[in-house]
């Protein structure tokens, strides 16, 4: 990437492929949308960019990479792919671009105690990625045929958001009276299949007819 490039990335402000930062603090907390970038679409993290879109730079710029590459190497897994190139502004001052292609070896995510806790980009900001949001990462990866009949579950649903547009899992499992286990099974399997498309949220997912 050439410095124009970095001024342009820039100018376009933060998005589903873009995240800036002012320094490498709280690397701890950085890595998260490392690893959104990475099990969504990938892209670049740029450190010494203001949220604004503003290439301010930062001094000392390798010791923000030095930061955030251990932070990489400690708390994502599995290993993470990616590459880094620092830019000067001037003597002084830098930018340092990661650069995150789409991993192979998704979903990535941290560990917090015994819990593993994966994040996806959502337009220009990282969540963190419900259970049904995990399978499908996971599984969509290798896509396969997925044959399934449809039964009254699945009419229920067709109708249901034929009327609304939209239905949360929670919505489903009401309406069709399954376990919370079904639910979320038949749900994960109808994205699979092209069926149905998921739109993570902050709170509760969305699954919406696939009509692309």
């Amino acid at each position: 990437m050439t410095l124009q490039e970095l001024y342009k990335l820039a100018q376009q402000g933060e998005g589903i492929r873009t995240e800036f930062k002012k320094k490498a603090a709280f690397p701890e907390k950085i890595v998260r949308e490392i690893i959104a970038l990475a099990n969504t679409e990938g892209g670049y993290l740029l450190i010494g960019v203001d949220d604004d879109g503003t290439v301010s730079g930062q001094r000392f710029i390798e010791e923000e990479v030095f930061v955030m590459e251990k932070a990489i190497r400690e708390y994502i897994f599995p290993e993470l792919t990616y590459e880094v190139e620092i830019h000067k502004l001037n003597p002084k001052k830098g930018i340092a671009v990661f650069s995150i292609p789409i991993s192979t070896n998704r979903p990535h995510y941290l560990k917090d105690g015994e819990r593993k806790k994966a994040y996806v980009r959502v337009q220009d900001r990282s969540i963190q990625a419900s259970r049904e949001v995990w399978e499908i990462i996971k599984r969509g990866k290798t896509p396969k045929d997925t044959v399934f009949t449809y039964g009254e579950k699945e009419t229920l649903l067709m109708k249901a958001l034929a009327a609304q547009e939209k239905i949360t899992l929670r919505e489903f499992q009401h309406l069709a009276k399954l376990p919370r286990f079904m639910a979320s099974k038949t749900l994960i399997r109808l994205v699979l299949a092209n069926v149905l498309k998921i739109q993570p949220q902050e709170g509760e997912d969305f699954f919406v007819l696939n009509e692309g």
